[in-house]
């Protein structure tokens, strides 16, 4: 078997070359990070868990019109996608204060915000992902305002969609981050939603508990993260 050409290793997953023009294997790693990398750790499993839920979500989208990179899951850890150019943004949609937003800002931990919350992240780790405004990202070139028109009202979608499925499974939809990208598929332009969307890059409350099933089980040291990660699936109804 021939091996794998890497295009890119990331914190949590490693890119190769796919098999056709314009794509790519996506392959979910088991390494655990928070506070841009300082720290970090390997759940073993974690991959596995993220790769599924990500395609179980990636495919409802796709059926609700968000176009994504998501093509096929190949095998337990590795997914094909269409190859994108990501812009260096990170769209973090907010439903409820916590983390970062109360830390900076003085709001009381749980408050439930009047409406969603979009924020813009240039993705640095060097200047810790600083939090950066409409003006600044198209005078730095960092996406069109066309573009962010289409991003602002996918996010939204996709949070008003993602609320109401993990509501139905008893899961409150705390906040997420999403990345975009720009791909061309079959010689049309289009900004694809890319990345993943797991309990890597969601918070994720038991709406009658309030126990957390998301990395800040890693973040804060909670302990039982693959076990949270797990029953986030098993309520999706997603099989092992």
């Amino acid at each position: 078997m021939n091996e794998k050409e890497k295009i890119y290793e990331g914190k949590a997953k490693i890119l190769y070359k796919g098999p056709e023009k314009n794509t790519a294997i996506q392959y979910f790693k088991d390494h655990a990070t928070a506070f841009n990398n300082l720290k970090k750790s390997t759940i073993e499993g974690k991959g596995i868990f993220n790769n599924k839920i990500s395609e179980h979500i990636f495919k409802k989208l796709n059926q609700i019109g968000i176009k994504t990179h998501f093509i096929k899951r190949l095998d337990e850890r590795e997914q094909l996608i269409y190859m994108a150019e990501i812009i260096p943004l990170e769209f973090i949609v907010r439903n409820i204060a916590t983390g970062s937003l109360t830390k900076k800002l003085g709001i009381a931990d749980g408050t439930v915000l009047s409406k969603p919350l979009l924020e813009y992240s240039y993705k640095n780790d060097e200047l810790g992902d600083p939090l950066v405004a409409r003006e600044h990202i198209t005078e730095f070139n960092w996406a069109l305002s066309t573009e962010l028109d289409l991003i602002n009202n996918h996010c939204l979608k996709i949070n008003s969609f993602m609320q109401e499925m993990f509501k139905n499974v008893g899961i409150k939809l705390v906040d997420f981050k999403l990345e975009f990208g720009r791909a061309s598929i079959n010689g049309k332009k289009e900004i694809l939603l890319a990345d993943e969307i797991s309990p890597d890059t969601c918070r994720l409350w038991d709406m009658v508990s309030e126990k957390k099933l998301d990395k800040d089980r890693f973040r804060k040291d909670l302990g039982n993260v693959i076990e949270a990660y797990q029953e986030v699936a098993a309520r999706l109804g997603i099989g092992r």
